[in-house]
């Protein structure tokens, strides 16, 4: 971070106004600095390269270089800030993918501000922005095509388990009461199934959940 109490957030999209919007918003925290602003994803890796953010509010569509193409490109860097990906439509193929590529979670951009500044720093603080109900009707909505990933991932019967609490938005604490498990023995598990199904995050786990019909999104259970 830009300092011990100071999240540095670089913010990229291709309307002025949004970017003017979202800077407002997120200045106003004393605990964002916005270190910098792009219209277009080719500028991102320069400005991350020199401005060295701990997030980047990323838009999925732009004209030359989309979001999901800069967040690939991001994640592939050593040490990459965390993205979060904005978007006008909840039912978005962009956000779908961005979400595979690795970004930490999504935003509407008509989120109320106070959202968008929990939103920055819970991403900061290295855990995912899983809102369950904005996933499942996100994913839903196209075909399940992450089969092949998650039967290959050889998750035992405890780890699905604990996938399918986390697809239902579950914390660690909460799992572990669930199965009466210890919060440490949770996280192993947590981790495993990140390891075993190729996730980078809980987010991306919890996709892949879904859209590979492994938690059917129309009916999430307990």
């Amino acid at each position: 971070m830009t300092s011990d109490a100071t999240v540095g957030v670089l913010l990229v999209d291709d309307e002025e106004l949004i970017r003017t919007g979202l800077r407002a918003v997120l200045e106003a925290d004393p605990g964002i600095t916005v270190l910098g602003e792009a219209a277009d994803g080719a500028e991102v890796p320069g400005l991350v390269a020199r401005l060295r953010p701990d997030v980047v509010l990323m838009d999925v569509r732009m004209p030359a270089v989309d979001g999901i193409t800069a967040t690939r490109a991001l994640l592939r860097r050593p040490h990459p800030p965390r993205v979060l990906v904005l978007t006008t439509f909840g039912h978005d193929r962009h956000v779908l993918d961005a979400l595979r590529a690795g970004a930490g979670g999504f935003l509407l951009k008509r989120t109320p501000p106070r959202d968008v500044v929990r939103a920055v720093h819970t991403v900061a603080a290295g855990e995912s922005l899983l809102f369950p109900a904005a996933v499942r009707e996100l994913v839903a909505g196209f075909a399940a095509d992450d089969g092949d990933r998650l039967a290959s991932a050889g998750l035992t019967a405890r780890e699905g388990e604990v996938l399918r609490l986390v697809a239902c938005g579950l914390s660690n604490a909460e799992i572990a009461e669930e199965l009466v498990l210890g919060v440490e023995t949770v996280k192993t598990h947590v981790a495993a199934v990140l390891a075993k199904t190729g996730s980078r995050d809980r987010t991306q786990a919890v996709v892949a959940a879904y859209s590979s019909g492994f938690v059917d999104p129309r009916f999430p259970v307990r």
